[in-house]
């Protein structure tokens, strides 16, 4: 990965970016006031950047767009589209990849845009864990759209709003001329942990909300399911501050929740409002999710799972070809749910093969197995073909 290479030199640049205001602070990122008179996926402004701030070798734009969030509002999101600055070489058109960074946050300053864009804040820090898998993605030739999907809100684990804003997202990257997408482009996309939550749940809205849409191939890994298993599982822990950010959008996508919190809880929702997923990692070592709950066990409680459920992964199967993977000892997401959440998109149907990953470890499958799972979206965009039904091993 020689271009992975140079990007990882590169970030290291003292000084670069450090103009770029945060999107709260950025004028770019408003919403219009006649927003309502759009299309989804319409494209509001757009303006260059130099990706990461740095002269790479890729042309670069963000692009403002409209999308409809899961309360059917009218909502306007910001993607990072890139491309080589090469011609594509290969067969056909140029392919697009549609590219979910785990955003994994409670305010904007943590989306991908403001990074990718060449901000410097510790915020930055999921956005630079992908890096190497963006730059292998452009190596290959092909344009990338990165989302803001949780959009102005900063919904975590909002599954409707994140795959609108996801769908919406590639429909502006390809009427966005300067990135050179047509319309018999092959799409594809991919997303590892947060991330492939929102790529799944792009994919399983992709036939109501976007039919227009087709995607030759999507993959996905450490695949978020079983919400409050994840929670239950680092609760406790050195990353507990993973569980005290799911409690805290679960509250946010259903303000009813805090009924059930303690006065530690309400001050935990008000003092972290605006933190990334790192923040809250390094603020809430081996915290306790009952201390902000005024019931016993909330995480098994059917007030927070009345949440979670409507969040949940597999109530229906995606109709594209998908390759997913997961790590047998995730220290993070249970395996058990992915082996769930396979087992119910085969018995609804799906295409897909689903790698149960030796690799031990969260972020090593998230190395270890992405050769894999490039080389299945390389194929598709080919247009080599893939056997219906399931593959599992």
């Amino acid at each position: 990965m020689g271009a992975a290479t140079l990007w990882a030199v590169a970030i290291a640049v003292p000084g670069a970016g450090a103009e770029i205001p945060v999107p709260d602070a950025d004028p770019f990122y408003s919403t219009p006031i006649d927003l309502g008179e759009y299309g989804n996926g319409t494209i509001l402004d757009s303006r260059p950047i130099a990706v990461l701030g740095l002269p790479l070798p890729v042309a670069g734009w963000q692009v403002r767009y409209r999308t409809t969030d899961s309360a059917g509002q009218a909502a306007a999101d910001v993607a990072t589209v890139m491309a080589p600055i090469t011609p594509w070489t290969g067969p056909g058109d140029r392919p697009l990849l549609s590219y979910q960074i785990a955003e994994d946050s409670l305010g904007t300053r943590c989306a991908p845009s403001f990074a990718l864009g060449g901000g410097r804040d510790l915020a930055i820090t999921n956005t630079l864990l992908d890096v190497p898998f963006l730059a292998e993605a452009l190596r290959r030739g092909w344009a990338v759209v990165v989302s803001d999907y949780e959009g102005a809100q900063s919904r975590f684990f909002d599954g409707v709003n994140s795959g609108r804003a996801v769908l919406d997202g590639v429909r502006a990257a390809r009427a966005f001329a300067p990135l050179g997408i047509t319309d018999v482009s092959p799409l594809g996309a991919w997303g590892y942990s947060g991330g492939a939550f929102a790529t799944l749940w792009a994919m399983q809205l992709r036939a109501s909300y976007a039919p227009e849409l087709w995607f030759a191939g999507v993959t996905s890994g450490g695949v978020p399911a079983d919400i409050p298993a994840i929670a239950r599982g680092v609760d406790g822990s050195v990353q507990a501050g993973l569980g005290v950010l799911i409690l805290i959008a679960m509250t946010r996508n259903d303000p009813d929740l805090a009924d059930s919190l303690n006065d530690s809880g309400r001050a935990l929702i008000a003092q972290e409002s605006a933190s990334c997923g790192s923040d809250l990692v390094a603020h809430h070592v081996f915290r306790r999710i009952d201390d902000y709950s005024a019931i016993p066990d909330i995480l098994g409680s059917q007030a927070f799972r009345s949440v979670t459920d409507r969040q949940e992964l597999g109530g229906w199967a995606p109709d594209v070809p998908l390759y997913l993977y997961h790590s047998n000892s995730d220290d993070v997401i249970p395996s058990s749910g992915f082996g769930d959440l396979v087992d119910r998109y085969c018995a609804l149907g799906a295409t897909l093969t689903a790698v149960h990953s030796g690799i031990p470890g969260h972020n090593p499958a998230a190395v270890g197995e992405a050769w894999g799972a490039m080389n299945f979206l390389t194929d598709r965009f080919a247009g080599e073909p893939v056997t219906a039904g399931c593959t599992v091993r």
